[in-house]
């Protein structure tokens, strides 16, 4: 239930202005003119939907269908300052409007519930300074994201540090999640005695992870990059409202209990290669590890045909599989005796196949549909599917103003 989309009501006053700064007169050492310059414009739209029969909230057992309209808009704008460096702001606003016919059997009595039908906003800021003579970059940011259960406040602080030609480029970025998640049990668990979890409780959560990357230009048609990402959360890990039946003669049933901490480990690499003056290949591999003993293998391979001077195809596919949570079972063959226990199937044994079509348009100097603000127009589709019967299709519409 957590995806991106938005308003263009603002693009008009935003391409057709530049924001300028005072003029600053009292000294020869002061600026002449200090303006603010436009970089660019991105506004991401999509539309997802997916089907399924193995709903956590109902233990494993029935409708995943979710639809999910998201929108994002991406502002970004720079000016030098006294000491010459380059500084970039941005701010990024998402909305996400979600139906879930699953969330909505927490309470089967109600037909449209809160967690039926949600909005999710989640606006951020960011800030970073370049300095071209000494090849580094500082960055920091802030986000927000909430909705109807859940609120968080997230900070990250980056840096970059780059070789003279630009060939070799290492960076680190650390991010911090501050979460509260309000308790929602299913209807039936509401009034059990639990000191620990009672409904409308509210608990935190808080996650931190550390990104290292080192990227590096081979040669003309070839570059590479290592990623490492370590993650660490405590708080509130477990969804209270996705129940879990047990394999007792009664069929007792539990709200979803988790460890209340996990350590990740992906460790990745990146590669291109530029075949000729018309086509290209992305490729990716990850292998991820963490303490709740789920192992996985991503693979990304997208190879992108130049059809014109400016226009592109893409056909993406990911193959992904993993090992199971060692506290997921399915429905009714958990033990009464468990202390943790799950029945959701994100934490179960599975592999899963996307692929996809892309198409994009580009055009620097001119502009697209003769509107020289529009740099580029991209269209993509992706449908996924995994082997246990979870499906899903995506389109999604990127366009980008300079």
């Amino acid at each position: 239930m957590k995806r991106k989309v938005f308003t263009a009501a603002f693009l008009a006053f935003l391409l057709g202005h530049k924001a300028k700064a005072q003029e600053t007169t009292t000294d020869s050492s002061a600026y002449k003119k200090t303006k603010l310059k436009i970089e660019e414009v991105n506004f991401i739209s999509s539309y997802y939907t997916q089907d399924g029969n193995n709903s956590a909230v109902t233990g494993g057992r029935g409708t995943e269908k979710l639809t999910d309209v998201a929108t994002t808009l991406d502002i970004k704008v720079s000016r030098r300052d006294k000491k010459n460096r380059k500084q970039l702001y941005g701010f990024e606003l998402g909305v996400d409007s979600y139906t879930s016919a699953s969330s909505d059997k927490i309470d089967p009595n109600t037909v449209t519930s809160a967690s039926y039908q949600d909005v999710r906003v989640y606006p951020s800021l960011s800030f970073s300074s370049e300095n071209e003579e000494k090849r580094q970059i500082f960055s920091s940011g802030v986000s927000a994201s909430t909705e109807f259960d859940y609120f968080s406040l997230g900070a990250n602080l980056g840096y970059t540090k780059y070789s003279k030609n630009k060939n070799t480029e290492f960076n680190v970025k650390g991010m911090a999640f501050f979460d509260t998640w309000k308790i929602i049990l299913p209807i039936e668990l509401r009034n059990n005695p639990n000191p620990n979890y009672k409904q409308g409780d509210l608990k935190p959560r808080t996650s931190y992870n550390l990104g290292l990357t080192l990227s590096q230009v081979m040669n003309r048609n070839f570059q590479i990059a290592f990623l490492v990402d370590i993650g660490y959360q405590e708080g509130l890990l477990a969804t209270k409202f996705n129940r879990v039946y047990f394999n007792d003669p009664g069929a007792t049933v539990k709200s979803e209990n988790l460890p209340d901490t996990r350590f990740k480990l992906p460790v990745g690499m990146r590669a291109n290669y530029f075949l000729g003056d018309h086509f290209i290949l992305r490729t990716f591999y990850r292998y991820y590890w963490d303490n709740w003993n789920i192992n996985s293998h991503t693979i990304n391979i997208e190879p992108t045909i130049k059809l014109t001077a400016f226009s592109s195809l893409s056909i993406p596919y990911r193959y992904y599989t993993q090992t199971a949570a060692k506290y997921f079972q399915p429905i009714f063959q958990h033990n009464l005796a468990d202390e943790f226990f799950t029945s959701d199937f994100d934490l179960s044994a599975f592999s899963s196949n996307m692929i996809g079509l892309g198409y994009k348009m580009v055009d620097h100097n001119k502009g697209l549909f003769n509107v020289k603000r529009i740099n580029s127009l991209e269209v993509r589709y992706g449908f996924y599917n995994r082997n246990n019967g979870l499906s899903s299709h995506i389109i999604t519409l990127a366009m980008k103003f300079k």
